[in-house]
């Protein structure tokens, strides 16, 4: 049986196109892309005729050409995380209306893994990176020159600064997650973070220090605890604290996973939230509001931290204007799992507070 051979089954190429228009080539790779520089009518006949003859551009040949592969490689932690999901959404919405196609990778939070997988997009020929929770932050001012090619970080973790970075506000979310416990008339307050050193960490312990000491409230180093941002932990940690003689009556999470083993803990115990102990997270990810009770905790922007950091990228790429390294603020979100102290817990206050200092922010 013979093959059909008719145009319609057969790559068309640039240089067919243009045989069939009668311009040159330089003329049909500008009509496709719209170019100002072609006339209208011109570009509508060649993009007509493209369509009719089933021409698809070959991403390969044209980065052989502009030497772009119009990719982005964005590294996480862990696609398991359930904060990257989020944050990803915010990154391919903005590549996609930028022209760009986003390859992932994940590095297991671990550093050297980071700057491998780094490389090996290097080598992929991907246009630009964006690294999510950088454990190797200020390593890729040098890596920058190295490489070649932008780099952008999204809440950084490494303490040292990096020209391109886009952050969540830590000290300030912290701050005003401590400051609604306080308000609501609790003294006695637990602080459960990380323990692998995360800048996250480290801002947010002190945006709740902060909000203490504004408040004329003692810091109880004994009620600060380090666990590793995950359930099981937090649950360990919390049978530790509601174990005390003096348990804490609210206990604030260096994130929502920590949070949702404090629940847990509670629950098996059988103490009531918030009316024996009042517990706040970080992160506002999708289960919180269906936790029971409905979990108050701190809403990061991951969207919008997405977007942000794809817009800086792009106009790196583009060499246009770049953003100044900046943060963005979180929201408190207050939900069923915080309270007033009961009438136990507020007959234990008192005696942290220091004399002659006010309660204002």
């Amino acid at each position: 049986m013979r093959a059909d051979s008719s145009p319609s089954y057969m790559a068309i190429s640039i240089k067919d196109l243009a045989r069939m228009a009668g311009v040159s080539h330089s003329t049909v790779s500008r009509a496709l892309r719209n170019s100002p520089l072609i006339p209208q009518t011109t570009s509508i006949r060649i993009q007509q005729l493209a369509k009719e003859h089933g021409y698809t551009a070959s991403a390969i040949a044209r980065s052989l050409v502009t030497q772009k592969t119009q990719a982005v490689g964005v590294v996480v932690t862990t696609i398991a995380d359930p904060f990257n999901g989020e944050l990803l959404s915010g990154i391919e919405e903005t590549a996609k209306r930028h022209g760009y196609s986003v390859i992932l990778a994940n590095s297991q939070a671990d550093p050297s893994r980071e700057v491998e997988v780094v490389r090996s997009f290097q080598e992929r020929r991907v246009d630009g990176i964006l690294v999510a929770s950088s454990r190797v932050g200020a390593q890729y001012n040098a890596l920058l020159a190295d490489l070649g090619i932008p780099i952008v970080l999204l809440n950084n973790q490494h303490p040292d600064a990096f020209v391109y970075s886009i952050t969540i506000d830590n000290i300030d979310g912290a701050y005003r997650a401590t400051r609604h416990l306080i308000d609501l008339g609790h003294e006695r307050i637990a602080y459960i973070g990380d323990r692998f050193g995360l800048q996250s960490d480290a801002q947010r312990l002190q945006g709740f220090r902060n909000a203490l000491r504004r408040a004329g409230i003692a810091i109880d180093p004994e009620l600060v605890f380090e666990g590793d941002g995950k359930p099981a932990a937090g649950a360990e940690i919390a049978g530790r604290l509601l174990s005390m003689k003096r348990p804490p009556a609210a206990i604030f999470c260096y994130n929502d996973m920590t949070a949702l083993g404090v629940l847990e803990q509670a629950r098996r115990r059988r103490i009531s939230v918030p009316g024996q102990v009042s517990v706040v997270g970080f992160d506002d990810l999708f289960f919180a509001a269906l936790l029971n009770p409905p979990l108050t905790t701190v809403r990061q922007p991951r969207e919008l931290l997405g977007r942000r950091g794809m817009e800086m990228l792009a106009a790196l790429l583009s060499n246009e204007p770049v953003p100044q390294p900046a943060t963005i603020k979180g929201t408190l979100i207050v939900r069923e799992s915080t309270g007033p102290p009961s009438a136990t817990n507020r007959s234990q206050t008192g005696r942290m507070r220091r004399p002659g200092r006010g309660s204002k922010a």
